[in-house]
């Protein structure tokens, strides 16, 4: 049996203590990072670094406090990161959100997976048609782990079309090495709605410090280019 299921993305319950509380117990996505799992609530298709390292899910009980109009607080415990049927050696993970006016710092501790995790996500509307979302973390577990940033900035061109840019720096630590492998990734997509229906042509350019990438003869190279264009169908 597997540490950690991927057929079953959620399965949690919860119950409302008050107007202000709320206790949730179970297995849920993860509270870390700008973007989620489900491709309906990304704009981009392809996803980031930061989301690829990060945590995906975590199996425990989380509570959340509604403190203000503007202020929520989250605290929970959870098995290791990502593991959900049992746990190995029997080590917990805690972790803690601060919410402020849709900005959110998060915090992550699991000493036998990630070590320890901060991560803010956030964003404003710098008009009513330009948005502008944000992400930057930084995780260490004893000289491993990575750390970096992205910015996604997003216009409605119309009711149906939007235009929207991913920037992002990611570096990995390695412990041992003076310099840490890092690549910076530009990923443009258009995202045009038809009802429940979303259609997104991508494209994405990587470039590393490193030959990390494999073309298209096979042979390691520090850059890459891709295309995709995705149907995304929401019910």
């Amino acid at each position: 049996e597997q540490a950690s299921a991927t057929v079953l993305n959620q399965l949690y319950a919860y119950y409302n203590i008050s107007e202000t509380t709320k206790l949730t117990l179970g297995k849920f996505n993860t509270y870390l990072g700008y973007e989620v799992i489900s491709p309906v609530g990304n704009f981009n298709y392809s996803t980031s670094y930061l989301f690829s390292n990060g945590p995906f899910s975590h199996t425990g009980i989380k509570a959340d406090f509604a403190v203000s109009e503007d202020f929520s607080l989250m605290l929970g415990v959870f098995n290791q990161t990502d593991v959900t049927e049992f746990n190995p050696d029997g080590s917990y993970a805690v972790g803690a959100q601060l919410g402020y006016n849709s900005q959110y710092l998060n915090l992550l501790y699991d000493k036998a997976g990630l070590g320890f995790e901060i991560d803010y996500t956030g964003g404003f509307n710098a008009s009513e048609d330009f948005f502008i979302g944000l992400n930057a973390a930084y995780a260490d577990n004893d000289g491993n782990g990575f750390y970096g940033a992205a910015v996604y900035p997003q216009y409605g061109l119309s009711e149906t079309f939007t235009l929207g840019l991913r920037g992002e720096y990611f570096s990995t630590l390695i412990e041992g090495l003076d310099d840490d492998p890092s690549v910076f990734a530009l990923t443009l997509t258009g995202s045009y709605t038809v009802n429940d229906l979303m259609i997104k042509p991508e494209i994405r350019l990587d470039s590393g410090s490193e030959d990390i990438f494999i073309d298209t003869d096979l042979e390691a190279t520090k850059s890459l280019g891709s295309f995709v264009l995705a149907a995304i169908y929401k019910f």
